[in-house]
């Protein structure tokens, strides 16, 4: 009966009992076990009190004290820590020290909440009860809190509870606890809680009220609902009377009507309890009930298989109610998912966004928005809609502004950020001012709100961030604006205006067309006239559209005088603009001429030197070829001796040569002389020797169970030998194939092949991991020609807000001494320093710390330090985007034939292989025109034809291997 549900109430996200049996599930039984029977005890007692000794007790034996004593022992039990008792006064002391050195690093920085959480379980743990309460409201004010932490408090408070104050103050508790998150081991808590007070006033509709409650919030909850309804039917059960069975009926069907995991068994417990049949209507609806958990259950399976934080799994989730369309379903899973995701914004987005357009319930809505800040106070957006609300469900000025100077300490990581809110918040109030009065208090707080946010923009943003957040003036534009257009006031307007190109924005054409615009419409012809003879002056951008503008004003509204200034203004204007960009063309050429005659020096270099080459080589080969005849010619009949076979498997020659080695080198390592074949017949060797050796292809079916491993040293001798300990750890080895050049060379990779896929999994680990001084790479094995986009890369490319990069590190600095420095402002997840291939550091390193806040505090305070005389820098990690490869579609030579890079390989040409004329201009091909029985004939190219073609400088040719 009860059973079950108290088990699932005890464990996260608890398994139906159909399903495999949890580890730990003997010791939920017998708590739940204890629990119910505490509840029943509890209710015996407190209800004997209040109705008298007249009152059929359900169980016989159980004596008034006896249920407060164990109902007292089950909540100790649950709830007190224990009590740590130190044998040293050097450990008092030291955490005395702590808790004074976390006072004071909370008095710096309030927003630390694991400073918060390590000061809390100090305290507890000296118990200074009444510093504990004090530390837990303060935390409890600015973040909300966790079942844990709530549970933790209300055990400890219900444990000191005396009188009817004490339990009134647990009620608060328990009210504030349950607006955090949806938490039904919480609401579990405090219907047990409150059926303590049953013999006081008003005892038994507190009971009622909580439950009935709590069905609300977390009864439709399919895997934890059930131990509230469980719990509600045995408080009812056991102050059962005639006249009230027909509660439980009530709660029997009403249970019966909603889909959750074993459902089953409270059909069954219902069929066994009630003397009557049970009802027809109650029995169609539980049939629809089970058709409805038959379509819940793929989500519900996916979350109980997924590991936390399983944002995946509830965004499908909630994709999946939204469809279905019951608002409480859907508050239920956007409450269920933040449990475990209240740290992602985008979330508290749609779900604030959904109560805002769906249901529109004030006190509802107000409290997501106010929750939403509280879990992500960095996210600029949040506040900027809870502002929106505020307004839309008619709060009080009083509190929206309150809740604007949060918003403002809040410790946005972006100038940008401050822009947006105070944005927001001009906006609200310029739509509280009635601009048909000339004057109003809200008018007066509005002009004194721009000012203030110039002022706090200029003083607070630009000293933080070293700009200014609003490079635009959208701020002053807008008040320029509200004072033209509402406030009929151009001479404030043309100030403001002057502010704003007086801030770097006089050279943007846009700028100055706003401004003509807002006079054309508020303003008048001579103020239009003065502020584009402004622009004509000081444009840079697209000074001709500014003349355009001009000549067309003057052209129909001007006199004959107006025209002709305005045409001598302008000539002078375009033409200095004109002799500007020649300039900067003749500085570019110059440059570009340059730079041709670098290229034409190296050009020249490189035919000397590979004229030099050739001559040498000339004269070797004609000396080799003198040696070769007079061998022939005194032994022709003599057999050619065999060359070396190349490695590929392995690097042990064959014991018949290693013989053969041996007496060629002889005992004390001099090698006898060996006849050497010319170049012409050992290139002849090698391609023969090429041709004979078996390829062993790729099997791309077995990539489940392969890896790719690179950036081995290439001096690793025998790498299967040394590399298969290594792989052995993980699983079995199948096979190791490592990859060889034509002349039996280690070329620094190899596939590693296990018998099982896990096998495989388990060796990514290994990747960085130092093999002689080289960091490995072990990646999926993946074929490139099935998945040419497939990129193995691991680390995030976009803005990570909770993580920083820091540079300008010495070298000498180590990953422990950098997360000594960086944990003092934070808890810190990870930490990675940059090396190179060589596994050298680079003076980099990235830092993730558990949350953005800390983050944003760490930027402040560890920017500009000096570590072992180095000054480093440190910003928030916003890697810049990585390139991606042209496609061989894009890169056409000139000719129209297509030169796609994979045939240099993928880094492009070698040195030796650059070359300054394309292929396709050293053979010109034009394309074969197909013939009704085959290629038609293609026409001959004379040599004058040829020579007719257009010739292409060293510049042309420059630009067409830059791809200018």
């Amino acid at each position: 009966m009860a059973t079950a549900a108290a088990t699932s109430a005890s464990e996260a996200e608890a398994e139906p009992k159909a399903g495999p049996t949890a580890e730990g599930e003997e010791d939920d039984v017998k708590t739940a076990r204890t629990r119910r029977k505490v509840l029943s005890r509890a209710v015996a007692s407190a209800t004997y009190k209040a109705v008298g000794p007249g009152w059929d007790q359900p169980e016989e034996g159980v004596s008034e004290s006896d249920g407060d004593e164990e109902y007292a022992m089950a909540s100790s039990a649950e709830s007190s820590p224990g009590e740590y008792e130190w044998e040293y006064d050097e450990e008092e002391e030291k955490n005395q020290l702590e808790i004074e050195r976390l006072e004071e690093q909370l008095s710096i920085n309030v927003y630390d909440y694991n400073c918060h959480v390590d000061l809390i379980r100090l305290l507890r743990l000296e118990g200074e009860l009444t510093k504990v309460r004090v530390a837990r409201q303060k935390m409890s004010e600015i973040f909300p809190l966790t079942e844990e932490l709530w549970l933790e408090w209300l055990h400890d408070e219900i444990s000191m509870a005396l009188d009817g104050l004490d339990r009134e103050h647990v009620y608060d508790l328990f009210e504030k606890a349950v607006k955090d998150y949806i938490c039904p081991n919480i609401w579990l808590e405090y219907g047990q809680y409150s059926v303590g007070g049953i013999g006081q006033k008003g005892g038994l509709e507190k009971v009622r009220s909580v439950f009935e409650r709590a069905l609300s919030s977390v009864g439709l909850h399919m895997t934890k609902g059930l131990a509230i309804w469980e719990a509600y039917r045995e408080f009812e059960s056991a102050i059962v009377e005639a006249a009230r069975l027909e509660k439980v009926h009530s709660l029997f069907r009403r249970q019966l009507a909603i889909p959750l995991y074993d459902m089953e068994a409270t059909f069954a417990e219902y069929e066994e309890w009630s003397e009557d049949p049970i009802p027809e209507s109650v029995i169609q609806n539980y049939n629809k009930a089970l058709q409805q958990l038959e379509r819940y259950k793929p989500y519900e399976e996916a979350l109980l298989q997924a590991e936390a934080p399983r944002l995946a799994e509830y965004q499908a989730y909630i994709d999946f109610e939204m469809k279905v369309g019951d608002p409480a379903r859907v508050q239920l899973i956007f409450e269920r998912a933040l449990v475990e995701n209240c740290l992602v914004p985008d979330l508290w987005i749609r779900y604030s966004q959904y109560l805002d357009r769906q249901l529109k319930v004030k006190d509802l809505v107000l409290s997501v928005h106010n929750r939403a800040v509280r879990n992500c106070p960095w996210t600029v957006a949040l506040w900027s809609r809870y502002l929106l609300a505020m307004e839309r469900h008619g709060v009080d000025h009083r509190a929206i502004s309150g809740t604007f100077e949060k918003a403002l300490s809040a410790g946005f990581i972006q100038a940008t950020d401050y822009v947006e809110i105070w944005q927001a918040y001009l906006d609200y109030l310029r739509r509280r001012v009635d601009f048909k009065q000339d004057s109003s208090k809200e008018l007066e707080e509005l002009r004194s709100a721009f000012t203030r946010a110039l002022e706090y923009l200029k003083q607070e943003v630009e000293e933080r961030f070293n700009e200014s957040g609003d490079p635009s003036c959208m701020i002053m534009q807008n008040w320029a604006r509200i004072e033209a257009r509402m406030c009929n006031n151009m001479q404030k307007a043309r100030e403001l205006w002057d502010s704003i190109m007086t801030k770097g924005n006089a050279k943007y054409a846009n700028m100055w067309l706003e401004y003509y615009n807002l006079e054309r419409a508020h303003g008048d012809t001579q103020h239009c006239r003065k502020a584009l003879h402004r622009a004509v002056q000081c444009t840079s951008d697209y000074p001709e559209h500014v003349c355009e503008v001009l000549l067309t004003m003057e052209r129909t509204e001007g006199t004959l005088e107006d025209w002709d200034i305005a045409v001598q203004k302008t000539e002078t204007r375009l033409a200095r603009v004109n002799e500007q960009r020649i300039k900067a063309a003749e500085k570019e050429a110059a440059l570009a001429q340059q730079e041709e005659e670098k290229v034409e020096q190296r050009k020249r270099a490189r035919a000397e030197k590979k004229a030099l080459k050739k001559k040498k080589k000339t004269r070797g080969a004609d000396k080799r070829k003198a040696e070769e005849d007079d061998e022939k010619e005194w032994g022709d009949d003599e057999e050619e001796q065999p060359s070396k076979r190349r490695k590929v498997e392995n690097s042990t020659p064959p014991a018949g040569d290693a013989q053969d080695l041996e007496a060629e080198t002889g005992l004390f390592g001099k090698s006898a002389p060996v006849d050497v074949d010319p170049p012409s017949k050992q290139k002849e060797r090698a391609a023969a020797l090429k041709r004979d050796v078996p390829k062993v292809p790729h099997d791309s079916s077995k990539d489940s169970i392969t890896v790719f491993v690179s950036n081995l040293p290439y001096s690793l001798g025998e790498p299967e030998v040394k590399l298969r300990p290594l792989f052995e750890a993980c699983g079995e080895v199948a096979e190791i194939r490592p990859i060889f050049s034509n002349r039996g060379d280690f070329r620094g990779y190899c596939y590693v092949e296990f018998k099982e896929e896990k096998s495989a999994l388990k060796a990514l680990e290994l990747d960085r991991k130092t093999v002689e001084g080289r960091p490995m790479f072990v990646s999926p094995c993946v074929d490139k020609s099935k998945n040419p986009d497939f990129k193995v890369f691991r680390y995030s490319t976009a803005l990570e807000k909770h993580k920083l990069f820091v540079s300008g590190l010495p070298f000498s600095c180590t990953k422990e001494e950098l997360e000594e420095i960086c944990k003092a402002h934070g808890t810190v997840k990870d930490i990675r320093l940059v090396t190179n291939r060589a596994g050298k550091p680079k003076g980099l390193a990235y830092v993730e710390y558990e949350n953005e806040s800390q983050a944003s505090q760490a930027v402040l305070k560890m920017d500009g330090m000096t570590i072992k005389e180095n000054v480093i820098k440190v910003a928030i990690s916003n890697p810049p985007q990585r390139k991606v490869p042209e496609k061989p579609e894009s890169r056409k030579a000139p000719g129209g034939a297509m030169v796609p890079r994979q045939i240099y390989g993928a880094r492009g040409k070698g040195r030796t292989q650059l070359s300054l004329l394309p292929r396709a201009l050293q053979r010109p091909s034009a394309t074969v025109a197909q013939a009704e029985n085959g290629p038609a004939p293609q026409p001959a190219v004379t040599a004058s034809a040829a020579t007719e073609a257009p010739k292409m400088s060293n510049a042309d040719f420059a630009k067409l291997l830059l791809r200018k």
